[in-house]
């Protein structure tokens, strides 16, 4: 028997028809949520896409129909479905926010940071895609600006969870990638806290079996989980309300995409969520 690799104290695993999956225990009584596992069958490239939808769909309890995909292009663009408003079918963007409760909103991963966010007030959720690109252009600091512009959410009230995406243990960047950051004017501080010289040590999350010994000039290894994190917290959401699922995709090849690790053949992870009706 496989054993599962054990997430932070804030997530657990369950066993859904599909395959497992993680939820965060801080959202489950807010939204309805999970990111998938390489189980599922959009972990698999070859797979029907169709069919992995609606698993995804069944999941959630909603109508294949009814689940809002991205095209999603490693930017900041945002998309919002409100009640009683139909929007776009898949649009370009990498962030999507909903206060409708038919409605399922998803984004999808192979290392990149799936981010999911509830407003315990309003019940307006939001699902946003942060890849190294993503991140450098402040999409965690923009989907919560995207919540109070959209749905009025205070940012004491949001509740975040941070899935399975590649960690400092495995992401080998090159300078350029820190050299972007450096543009976008996050500071020397940040910079060196998001940036390692040499792969980190994560009890949890052995280097992934690539992941060359020899150190290069001029590489680093990305912290994106603390970027994240801290971008959410410089827009307002309590440190406290913040949870990162801590395990790394590049390092668990049996439960999880990875694109550094598997290339064009990797499969996709989703991360869904949809609101509970309001309670107001």
């Amino acid at each position: 028997m496989v054993t599962l690799p054990q997430p932070s104290g804030g997530f657990r695993w369950v066993q859904l028809p599909a395959g497992v999956a993680l939820i965060c225990e801080a959202l489950e009584p807010l939204a309805g949520h999970l990111f998938t596992s390489r189980a599922w069958r959009l972990g698999d490239r070859t797979a029907d896409s169709s069919d992995g939808w609606l698993e995804v769909a069944r999941a959630l309890q909603v109508g294949v129909n009814q689940v809002r995909r991205l095209r999603q292009v490693h930017e900041a663009d945002a998309v919002t479905y409100k009640k009683g408003e139909r929007g776009p079918e898949i649009p370009q963007a990498d962030i999507v926010l909903t206060d409708d409760p038919t409605l399922a909103i998803v984004v999808q991963t192979a290392d990149c940071i799936p981010i999911l966010i509830v407003d315990r007030r309003t019940s307006s959720v939001a699902a946003a895609h942060a890849g190294w690109r993503g991140l450098a252009a402040h999409v965690p600091h923009v989907a919560v600006e995207k919540m109070a512009a959209e749905f009025d959410s205070r940012r004491e009230d949001l509740v975040v969870a941070i899935g399975p995406a590649i960690g400092a243990c495995c992401y080998e960047v090159g300078a350029d990638v820190r050299e972007r950051f450096a543009q976008a004017r996050f500071s020397p501080a940040a910079l060196a806290r998001w940036f390692h010289p040499g792969p980190l040590t994560l009890p949890a999350n052995p280097p992934m079996r690539s992941l060359l010994p020899e150190r290069r000039q001029d590489r680093w290894f990305f912290d994106g989980w603390t970027c994240a994190r801290e971008q959410l917290e410089s827009a307002g959401v309590p440190r406290a309300q913040i949870f990162s699922a801590d395990l790394c995709t590049g390092s668990h090849e049996p439960f999880f995409c990875s694109y550094r690790r598997d290339g064009a053949v990797a499969g996709r992870m989703a991360a869904v969520i949809r609101p509970r009706p309001s309670r107001r």
